[in-house]
């Protein structure tokens, strides 16, 4: 049992790694013109900030997309189940560019949710700050494909894998965020 579990841990944690990818990247990536223009809502505040760039959100999403990529060969090299590759291709290629794609969604959403709640770019919100990009990447694979999405999260020991990735991601956001700060690409280490 405790091997399952150890497993399913490790599973959970290869298969979000498209999503943490592209998150991080975004920051190293981005500079350059805003994705909302500079342009405020009706609340008078801006949509997303100056935070939220087009090559931010490019580079996220083709950092998470080729790491994808870098997975699904390294899987297939040594013979990993269809599980550990996110299943045949090309549904597998489609896979990994939602996840990293959905990444930089939902952190473009909790983004403009801080903004309307009047939080400043950089303020701390937790849960929202932790998991944003996680729920939007959740949220795209499950409206294309929530099929692949059960069986790898929430079928057999998936919920396992679930709970794991649940518990490891402000963990692992922490680490990379405080990283971040002391390379100089992030003005907080939260």
């Amino acid at each position: 049992m405790l091997e399952v579990i150890f497993v399913s841990v490790i599973l959970g944690f290869w298969l979000t790694l498209p999503s943490y990818a592209a998150n991080p990247m975004a920051v190293l990536f981005g500079g350059g013109k805003p994705v909302d223009m500079g342009k405020n809502a009706r609340d008078g505040k801006r949509l997303l900030g100056d935070g939220k760039t087009w090559r931010g959100w490019a580079g996220g999403t083709i950092s998470g997309t080729t790491l994808g990529l870098i997975i699904i060969g390294l899987a297939s090299v040594v013979g990993a189940s269809q599980a550990w590759t996110f299943g045949q291709f090309p549904q597998s290629l489609f896979r990994v560019a939602l996840l990293a794609f959905g990444a930089m969604l939902g952190d473009m959403l909790g983004s403009y949710f801080k903004r309307r709640m009047g939080r400043e770019r950089g303020a701390k919100t937790p849960i929202l700050d932790q998991y944003d990009f996680l729920l939007g990447s959740w949220l795209l694979i499950c409206i294309f494909d929530m099929g692949w999405f059960l069986d790898s999260f929430v079928h057999g020991q998936g919920w396992i894998s679930f709970l794991s990735v649940i518990v490891i991601t402000p963990l692992l956001h922490r680490g990379v965020n405080v990283l971040g700060f002391r390379m100089g690409h992030k003005d907080v280490p939260w």
